[in-house]
């Protein structure tokens, strides 16, 4: 992701109440790949990546449960093909 793509991911994770820090994965390379973190010191950080996947899934999830399936009922489309009497 470039840092406009970054700066949404951001937004998004803020908005969902995930925490992380994005950052590129080289701190000397803006353009390069970026990365979720647990902290902004590239020294200190770790990558929470995965995690934060995880958590995003989990709360979408939550906002967008999947509906009871609904037992089919009346008439079904299809052919009958009739036996062949010959």
């Amino acid at each position: 992701m470039n840092a406009e793509e970054a700066r949404q991911v951001d937004a998004t994770l803020q908005r969902l109440g995930i925490p992380g820090v994005v950052a590129p994965a080289d701190p000397e390379n803006a353009a390069g790949e970026w990365r979720v973190y647990d902290g902004a010191d590239p020294a200190t950080r770790t990558d929470i990546t995965a995690h934060v996947l995880v958590a995003f899934v989990a709360k979408f999830r939550e906002a967008n449960p999947e509906p009871p399936a609904k037992p089919q009922s009346g008439p079904a489309r299809g052919f009958i093909i009739p036996p062949n009497e010959d």
